[in-house]
């Protein structure tokens, strides 16, 4: 499997609690092999906005004016032109530090879990309905296992997501 990762970190001053290329590249991997082991390849960007970029982001697209943890936007191909492009994640990394605090998470753990929560959004899976919600948390649940990472669900149970 080949995945090819573009990671623009695009706030200034980044710190050292931001995950590096290495780690993002991990997690997508991990999702797609449980997700949809049958990609070969894939091309995923994952932007770090600030709260600003996220605010403006989730606004136009989403019409909801607040900044928030991770944007999702999927490449639709043409059928006739299969690219391996997923598409991509826009991550505003002070939400999701503010959350790992309030959710009393390890900060690395919180950004796991919202790249893999992204990355199963491009691949179309949805929280909308409480049954897609269960699905995809599942899923979630599952490849945070195989990166030794807790239930998020069990340490904060909301089915509502901001992505």
């Amino acid at each position: 499997m080949a995945i090819e990762v573009d990671y623009q970190v695009t706030i200034p001053d980044p710190d050292s609690r931001l995950p590096d290329a290495d780690q993002i590249h991990r997690w997508i991997t991990a999702a797609l092999a449980l997700a949809r082991p049958e990609q070969d390849d894939a091309e995923v960007t994952v932007r770090v906005v600030s709260k600003e970029e996220g605010q403006q982001l989730n606004s136009d697209y989403r019409d909801r004016d607040y900044p928030t943890n991770v944007l999702s936007f999927p490449f639709e191909a043409p059928v006739e032109l299969p690219l391996p492009l997923l598409g991509d994640l826009v991550i505003c990394a002070e939400v999701v530090e503010e959350e790992a605090k309030q959710q009393h998470k390890a900060v690395i753990d919180h950004w796991t879990h919202m790249v893999i929560h992204g990355t199963l959004h491009l691949l179309g899976y949805d929280h909308i309905q409480d049954d897609e919600a269960e699905a995809m948390e599942q899923l979630e649940r599952q490849i945070l296992a195989k990166l030794n990472i807790a239930d998020p669900y069990q340490v904060f149970t909301n089915t509502e997501h901001n992505a």
